[in-house]
């Protein structure tokens, strides 16, 4: 899967088109990512302890993978795979061709 946790990404499909989060968790045998406030569903939580509140929370649920696309320098961009000269594999921006962190 070529999209991490901590990578800024924004829905390109689907009831939450345009929005823009970061991954929170990657699921790579789903094909699967969770996203900060996107794909959100109401929970009927009740309180476990008594610190943890009862009520109804929002919980991000899980995206498919191939409905969001990596934002490099504010902008979407597929993203590509290379070896460098030492033998190490980077992830690339293939609009830019820069290496990815």
């Amino acid at each position: 899967m070529k999209i991490k946790k901590g990578d800024q990404v924004i829905v390109i499909s689907g009831k939450d088109k345009g929005k823009e989060g970061e991954v929170i968790r990657a699921l790579p045998k789903d094909d699967k990512i969770v996203v900060s406030s996107v794909n959100t569903a109401k929970k009927h939580q009740k309180a476990q302890r008594q610190n943890l509140q009862a009520g109804i929370i929002d919980v991000d649920m899980p995206i498919h993978v191939s409905n969001v696309m990596l934002v490099h320098k504010g902008k979407p961009t597929r993203v590509g795979y290379k070896i460098q000269d030492d033998g190490t594999k980077v992830r690339i921006a293939k609009t830019t061709g820069e290496v990815l962190s």
